[in-house]
C-alpha cells in the first residue's frame, strides 16, 4: 500500500478510534523531509503507545540529532492501540511513519528504542504490521535494517533473533558513524552478510548472528565468534562530554497529553551511588555533568520554541548535580514570571533535598517523593542505599515545616536476605513518618527484580508466592489515618526478571507468547501469566524454574560478552560486601571504588572525589 492509500484510509479511520490525535505527526516542531531526496531514511520505533513513547528522552534526541544531518531523514512510529491495530488488518494497512505516512518497509533503517522487557511483544506486532519479516535470518537486502538500542540492550539474548544490529552503550555516540557504512554500503551492491559485517566492525556494534552460543540446561555450554577480525567482547559506547554532544533545542510539543508532559533537561548522565539493586546506576557509569552555562542555554531555546509551562530536570540522581542549587535559583528567577516551574524526580531523603523542593515550588507546587527503598537499616545497608532513618525523619519534618501535607515512600519487596523484620520495618517507618504533623503517606512498593550489571545478578527472583504473601501483610497493617499504599503485580515483575536475566532460548519462548497472543505486557489489564506459562512449556522451559535459579559466581553469564564497564569482579565483591551488611561509600566523595569503568572503558572524566584506583 502506498502512501497516498494509507492518508486516505486514514481519513476516514481515526475518527473511529480512540486518542486519533496519537497518529497525526503534525505536532509544533516536527520536521518533514522529502524522503525521496534523502540517502537514508531512518525510522525511530518505540514499542508503546504514543503517550509512553512520546516522554521518552532518547528518542528525542535521535530525532533531531538525524534530522539535522544532510542527506538523512528521521520519522516516528509508536505501537497503536488495539483499535487502530484491528482497523489496519482488516484493510491490510501496514504500519506507518507518523510524518509522511509511508510505509515502515520502506524505510532503510528501522530503530526500536528498548526501555522495558515487557514491551518485546509489542516488537513482534509492529514488525508484523509493518510487514518486515521476524525473524532477522529472514530478511533480505530488500528489507530494512532492523536494529535496537536502549537500556534493555545489556542483555539482549532473549531478543537476538529479532535484531540485524544491537547498539550498546549511548545511541548519540555512533548513530552517525553507523548510518555512514550503511549509505556507503547501499551503493556498493554488496550481500547483506558483507553490510553486517562492515557494521559488527563499529565500535559498540553487535550483530547476534556472528556469535554462536549454546546452552546447557542453566548455564552457557560454548561461545564462539564467526569472523576472527571481530571482538569476543562488545564494549558499550560513551558520550564523554555532555556540553560537546548533541542536545536538541528545538522539542516537538504534542497535541494530546502525554505521561511526561514537559521539557526535559539532562542536567548529568551516570549515578556513583552504588545502590546495588540498580543496573542504572552501574551501566550508565561514568557520572558526566552539563555546565550549568549550557542548561541556561538550553532551557532558553526550549521555552522559547515550545511555550511549556514546566521544565525538568533530569538524572538518575538530580539532588548530586554540582551545581544544582545555583541552576534551580537561576531557572526560577528568570522564569518565574511566565509562570514556567521546574519539576525535579524523587530526591535523596535528606533535608537539603527540601530545601530544593521549597526554591522550585514557587512557581507550582511539587510532590515530594523520598526512597529510602528498604524498611530497615540492617537491609539498607545490604542495598547500599546510603539513607539513614534519621535522614528521611529530618528530611519529612523539614517537609512538613515548609507546608507540604503529603508524601510518597518508595520500597521494595524480595530484595536478597530480607526477613519478616524488615516487612514490619516498612509498616513502622511509615507509620513514623505519618505521624509527623498528621502527614498523609502514600506508600509505592514495587517488586525487587534482579538485573545484569548489578551485584545482585547472580541471585533467583523471589517465588512469587512469598511476594503476594509480602503484599498481603502490608495490607493489613498499612492502615491508619493518613495512609495508602499502592503495589504492581508481582507477576509481571516475575516475566521481567525472566528476560533480564534470560538467554537466547527466550527468543523461541517470546515468539510462541507473540502467537498466543501477548501484547502490551507492562499493561496489567491486557497481561495473562498463564499465557507465557505456556509459551515456556511449548518451548521445553519452565518459567518459575527459570527465574528462581541462582547463577554460579564462576558460571559464564548470558550477557558476558557485553561490555558496559563496570568488571565482574568488582560486582562480585559488592555481593560479598552485601552479605556481610558492608556499605561502599560513593566515589564522587571519597575514594575511587574501583568500578573498573576508567579503566575497561579507557576515559579519564570520572568525577572522583579522592585517589583514583588504577588497578
Amino acid at each position: 500500500m502506498k502512501q497516498e492509500e494509507i492518508e486516505e484510509k486514514l481519513e476516514d479511520i481515526l475518527p473511529k478510534v480512540s486518542k486519533p490525535t496519537r497518529y497525526l505527526g503534525n505536532e509544533l516542531n516536527v520536521v518533514n523531509k522529502d524522503l525521496d531526496k534523502q540517502q537514508v531514511n531512518f525510522l525511530l520505533a518505540f514499542p508503546d503507545i504514543y503517550e509512553v513513547g512520546m516522554s521518552h528522552l532518547g528518542i528525542r534526541i535521535l530525532y533531531h540529532l538525524l534530522n539535522e544531518q544532510e542527506d538523512i531523514a528521521a520519522e516516528r512510529v509508536y505501537m497503536p492501540w488495539f483499535d487502530l491495530e484491528e482497523k489496519m488488518q482488516e484493510l491490510e494497512m501496514p504500519l506507518f511513519s507518523l510524518e509522511s505516512k509511508e510505509p515502515a518497509s520502506n524505510f532503510d533503517i528501522v530503530g526500536f528504542t528498548l526501555q522495558y522487557e515487557l514491551s518485546y511483544s509489542n516488537i513482534l506486532t509492529m514488525l508484523d504490521l509493518a510487514e518486515i519479516p521476524l525473524m532477522s535470518e529472514d530478511r533480505t537486502t530488500e528489507d530494512p535494517l532492523v536494529i535496537a538500542g536502549g537500556p534493555c540492550t545489556v542483555n539482549p539474548e532473549p531478543i537476538t533473533d529479532f535484531f540485524d544490529v544491537i547498539v550498546i552503550g549511548e545511541a548519540e555516540a555512533l548513530l552517525e558513524e553507523l548510518v555512514t557504512v550503511y549509505n556507503r554500503w547501499q551503493k556498493t551492491g554488496d550481500s547483506r552478510e558483507e553490510l553486517l559485517h562492515q557494521l559488527a566492525g563499529i565500535s559498540g556494534v553487535y550483530v547476534p548472528d556472528f556469535y554462536n552460543i549454546d546452552y546447557n540446561r542453566t548455564e552457557v555450554d560454548s561461545f564462539t565468534v564467526e569472523y576472527s577480525d571481530l571482538s569476543d567482547r562488545i564494549t558499550k559506547r560513551v558520550v564523554s562530554d555532555l556540553d560537546e554532544s548533541y542536545y536538541p533545542s528545538r522539542w516537538i510539543v504534542p497535541y494530546m497529553d502525554i505521561v511526561h508532559d514537559r521539557i526535559n533537561l539532562e542536567v548529568a548522565r551516570g549515578c556513583s551511588r552504588g545502590c546495588r539493586f540498580c543496573q542504572a546506576g552501574m551501566t550508565y557509569r561514568p557520572v558526566r555533568e552539563r555546565s550549568q552555562e549550557r542548561l541556561e542555554e538550553l532551557a532558553a531555546d526550549l521555552i522559547d520554541q515550545t511555550g511549556y509551562e514546566e521544565l525538568g530536570l533530569t538524572s538518575l540522581s538530580t539532588s548530586d548535580y554540582s551545581e544544582i542549587e545555583e541552576l534551580t535559583e537561576k531557572l526560577v528567577k528568570d522564569y518565574s514570571e511566565l509562570q514556567v516551574g521546574l519539576s525535579l524526580p524523587s530526591l535523596r531523603a535528606e533535608p537539603s533535598s527540601v530545601e530544593l523542593a521549597k526554591k522550585v515550588q514557587k512557581v507550582k507546587k511539587t510532590g515530594l517523593t523520598f526512597a529510602p527503598e528498604a524498611g530497615t537499616q540492617r537491609l539498607r545497608d545490604v542495598i547500599n542505599k546510603g539513607v539513614t532513618e534519621n535522614d528521611l525523619m529530618e528530611a519529612v519534618q523539614a517537609a512538613y515545616d515548609a507546608g507540604w501535607q503529603r508524601v510518597k515512600l518508595y520500597f521494595m519487596i524480595g530484595l536478597p536476605t530480607e526477613t519478616e523484620d524488615d516487612l514490619a520495618g516498612i509498616v513502622k517507618l511509615a507509620k513514623k513518618v505519618a505521624a509527623v504533623g498528621k502527614l498523609k503517606v502514600k506508600v509505592g512498593v514495587s517488586t525487587f527484580i534482579p538485573k545484569p550489571y548489578t551485584p545482585f545478578q547472580w541471585v533467583g527472583f523471589n517465588k512469587l508466592e512469598d511476594l503476594r504473601d509480602k503484599i498481603d501483610y502490608l495490607q493489613q497493617n498499612l492502615k491508619g489515618r493518613g495512609l495508602s499504599l499502592d503495589w504492581n503485580d508481582p507477576a509481571l515483575s516475575l516475566l521481567e526478571a525472566a528476560f533480564s536475566r534470560g538467554d537466547r532460548r527466550l527468543n523461541q519462548v517470546l515468539m510462541e507468547a507473540w502467537k498466543l497472543g501477548a501484547q502490551f505486557d507492562g499493561w496489567t489489564e491486557h497481561f495473562d501469566i498463564d499465557l507465557w506459562r505456556q509459551a515456556f512449556k511449548e518451548s521445553g522451559m519452565d518459567l518459575e524454574e527459570y527465574v528462581y535459579r541462582d547463577f554460579d559466581p564462576e558460571d559464564r553469564l548470558p550477557w558476558d560478552h557485553i561490555e558496559v564497564g563496570v568488571s565482574k569482579d568488582y560486582l562480585r565483591k559488592e555481593y560479598d560486601k552485601a552479605l556481610s551488611e558492608e556499605t561502599t561509600e560513593d566515589c564522587r566523595f571519597t575514594d575511587c571504588s574501583g568500578c573498573g569503568v576508567n579503566q575497561i572503558l579507557d576515559i579519564d572524566n570520572c568525577l572522583v572525589g579522592g585517589e583514583r584506583n588504577e588497578d
